[in-house]
């Protein structure tokens, strides 16, 4: 469902996008891709010179490999587009912080520890967040292989909620709501 139009006119001011793609390796481990591309619809003067509409005033990648634990083992960061020419660039390799990290329960806390703004990129730091999700997401048909093993998704959002009637209808192993049966002993 598209959202409703605005109630004011309106002008373009600012457009990103990411896109983040998941591929199963032949390795046996994973690659999580993230791109962040940000365009202007006017011309702006920037510390790198004059970047003209709809050129990329941000154009970064982070590629996270993680293994079936969704710890990561290599990650590579990119900026092929930044405002300030010498500068931003600079800081992608810093992001190889992230390997040794596991992707779950918090993730988002330990990323804002190793990257404080003085210490990244914050359109970076933004993709690793996001990417986070794209881990599990691209995790997901695997993990979900072994019904003995919870769906790390459960009470990840109100719709799975391990007391909710969905989780009662298509995980009932892990129904937890008042009127689940007691665990078999």
């Amino acid at each position: 469902m598209p959202l409703p139009p605005p109630d004011c006119p309106r002008e373009p001011s600012q457009q990103r996008q990411i896109r983040i793609e998941g591929f199963r390796r032949a390795d046996g481990l994973w690659d999580v891709e993230g791109h962040l591309l940000d365009t202007l619809p006017h011309d702006v003067q920037v510390g790198g010179g004059l970047r003209r509409a709809g050129e990329p005033m941000h154009a970064m990648a982070l590629r996270l490999t993680v293994d079936l634990q969704a710890t990561i083992r290599v990650a590579v960061a990119v900026s092929d587009a930044h405002p300030f020419a010498g500068v931003c660039g600079r800081i992608t390799p810093a992001y190889e912080q992230l390997v040794g990290l596991r992707v779950g329960p918090g993730f988002r806390r330990q990323v804002r520890a190793l990257f404080p703004p003085s210490a990244g990129c914050t359109h970076l730091s933004e993709l690793v967040l996001a990417l986070g999700t794209g881990v599990l997401q691209t995790l997901a048909t695997a993990l979900h292989r072994d019904p003995a093993v919870k769906p790390f998704s459960l009470d990840g959002c109100h719709a799975l909620m391990t007391d909710g009637p969905v989780v009662r209808q298509f995980h009932p192993r892990w129904y937890r709501g008042v009127d689940a049966l007691p665990p078999a002993a």
